[in-house]
């Protein structure tokens, strides 16, 4: 299921993580350490965001913001989007990043 996502144009990397941070599997042009730092990365990013969402939902007292569904943190040369337990590392100027959100949607439901 996540090799397909390798697929898509400008994916380089996809990997996902346990709840507590372990690396599970992941495939493309990263080694195995960078895997892991990349799955470190992407579970203390998801717990920034949604300790932003919740504060968010407090003092705007509007629904729907918990919990968040994914993130991204785009640069010129790379961005990085996660849902759930899934995280890619895609190169800006080749990827198109509602693609890579939309697959990464479907992976984690399973």
């Amino acid at each position: 299921m996540l090799r397909r996502l390798l697929a898509l144009d400008g994916v380089n990397a996809i990997c996902q993580f346990r709840d507590d941070g372990a690396f599970v599997e992941g495939y493309g042009l990263l080694d195995q350490p960078q895997m892991e730092r990349l799955a470190r990365f992407a579970l203390e990013y998801k717990r920034i965001v949604q300790g932003n969402a919740d504060q968010l939902s407090m003092f705007t007292q509007m629904r729907g913001w918990t919990p968040p569904r994914g993130w991204v943190v785009r640069a010129a040369q790379g961005t990085v989007c996660s849902v759930g337990n899934l995280v890619c590392l895609v190169d800006t100027a080749e990827g198109s990043i509602n693609e890579v959100m939309q697959e990464l949607n479907e992976a984690a439901t399973y």
